[in-house]
């Protein structure tokens, strides 16, 4: 369908052998995400590298047969998720909002937290967004709703899943959109039997001068032993949402009410993997500028350093005593940034971030999210906390002004 109207999607194939499953990802070129065809949540979900992580995976699925094949896509480098819920009559569709990740793409859909309306998106794209879901409901004859997720990689829109039914995101979008989907999909699917005609075509797109942030409730609390990384594999349990004027004050919100509460003053402890590094300084430099003190490790320390941020170094846990452990476990940090090695590194990480867990300190595992941290804690300290409204007060803004960032 998506080649009949020109669409974009990740490079794809279908295999059910080891063999298979090497030659398409061999063609695609690595890394490649594959995923059993039959599960939802992201069950068995999985970014794979090289040819001898492909073998394994493949040896490891279960009941793959020819009509419930792996799925091998592409895996989109770098590249900002996002995701439309829209209302269907069948002939036309409309999108309230497109919802933007703090998540890179990688991260399910479920578990990464979003901005709502998008804030980063360039216009362009998000018009491409809403066109081709617009586009692909009419084709598909979607009547009610419908959630797409995409992909924006090199400023390019990829399609990665059309799902003709409700999501998770449509009580979100409509609190903060103030628009009661669910009744208009409700009123178009009863037509039939009631007479009234589509509410679709009246439905015209408005400015929201604020920002909601839906932030995942994770259990990790009652799992102290798993390693909380995030991936395409679906672990939260809930989530909540945050509602202000910035985006920033948004997630700082949202973080509180999902029991992770971002600290506005103390230490925090950076220790991330080599990808993450270009970005640790900018983001350490905002935490020092808000009067936070630096711990950091080895690499990331050194980095901090060259870059004019004062930081003190901390051992490993392999490296002696005190150590990464002994500053959490003595609640010397309020806040660990910690982005998995991935397994080229022989000294696992995962200790850091349990630790975290256990003595109940904030934790961020992306750097993403660490952005979205360090501005929201510096508007709360630049400006203290926003004024409390009511839904009811945050829909009469819709359509007064422009945003406020």
């Amino acid at each position: 369908m998506m080649d009949k109207l020109g669409i974009p999607m990740p490079e794809s194939g279908m295999a059910t052998t080891v063999d298979e499953a090497v030659e398409i990802a061999g063609r695609i070129g690595y890394p490649v995400m594959v995923r059993p065809s039959y599960v939802l949540g992201g069950r068995g979900m999985e970014v794979v590298y090289d040819d001898e992580s492909m073998a394994d995976y493949m040896r490891a699925a279960v009941g793959v047969t020819p009509d419930r094949p792996i799925l091998i896509d592409r895996f989109l480098m770098h590249a900002l998720e996002c995701e439309a819920d829209a209302i269907s009559d069948g002939k036309h569709a409309f999108v309230p909002a497109v919802m933007e990740h703090i998540e890179l793409a990688g991260i399910h859909s479920g578990d990464s937290a979003c901005i709502i309306p998008s804030k980063h998106i360039s216009e362009k794209n998000l018009e491409t967004i809403r066109e081709y879901t617009r586009r692909i409901a009419e084709e598909m004859h979607v009547v009610g709703l419908m959630n797409m997720q995409y992909a924006i990689e090199n400023d390019r829109v990829f399609v990665l899943e059309a799902n003709p039914r409700a999501s998770r995101t449509v009580p979100l979008v409509s609190k903060v959109c103030g628009i009661r989907m669910v009744p208009l999909a409700t009123q178009i699917l009863t037509s039939s039997l009631t007479g009234l005609p589509s509410p679709v075509p009246e439905l015209k797109e408005q400015v929201i001068p604020y920002y909601g942030v839906k932030e995942a409730v994770f259990p990790f609390n009652m799992f102290q032993e798993v390693d909380p990384i995030l991936g395409p594999e679906m672990r939260s349990t809930g989530e909540v949402l945050g509602l202000a004027e910035t985006a920033g004050e948004a997630f700082f919100k949202a973080e509180e009410a999902a029991s992770a509460a971002l600290p506005t003053k103390g230490a925090v402890l950076i220790s991330v993997n080599t990808g993450d590094k270009p970005e640790v300084a900018e983001i350490a430099r905002s935490f020092s500028a808000d009067g936070f003190k630096i711990y950091a490790t080895g690499g990331t320390c050194e980095l901090l350093r060259n870059a004019g941020i004062e930081a003190e170094y901390v051992k490993k846990a392999y490296e002696g005593r005190p150590n990464v452990r002994d500053l959490i476990v003595n609640g010397d940090v309020q806040l660990v940034i910690n982005t998995p090695a991935g397994k080229s590194d022989p000294n696992n990480d995962s200790y850091v971030r349990r630790s975290a867990i256990k003595a109940k300190i904030a934790y961020i595992t992306t750097m993403a999210a660490a952005r979205a941290a360090a501005d929201g804690i510096h508007y709360l300290k630049a400006h203290g906390d926003g004024e409390v409204r009511s839904l009811q007060e945050w829909h009469s803004l819709i359509g007064d002004g422009e945003k406020t960032e």
